[in-house]
């Protein structure tokens, strides 16, 4: 018949992998690859895109034309 098993088999690698992904905050060791990674993410892109949206800043026009706007705007 059709209906759950008696007895369910869980993997071994798959209860390992749950808990040391629920448990990464106590292996976690700051190395220097991590510190770059880091300080990439957390300053480098952020500050990259303030830049070019500060440079680009009113350089594009980008609202359509609307009912009550006339032809000779555009």
């Amino acid at each position: 018949m059709a209906g759950p098993s008696k007895s369910l088999v869980l993997d071994p690698a798959l209860q390992k992998y749950y808990e040391l992904n629920a448990n990464r905050y106590k292996y976690f060791k700051w190395t220097p690859r991590h510190a770059w990674t880091s300080i990439i993410y957390a300053i480098a892109i952020p500050a990259t895109l303030t830049f070019v949206a500060y440079k680009t800043d009113g350089l594009f026009e980008l609202r359509g034309k609307r009912k009550d706007d006339t032809m000779v705007e555009w």
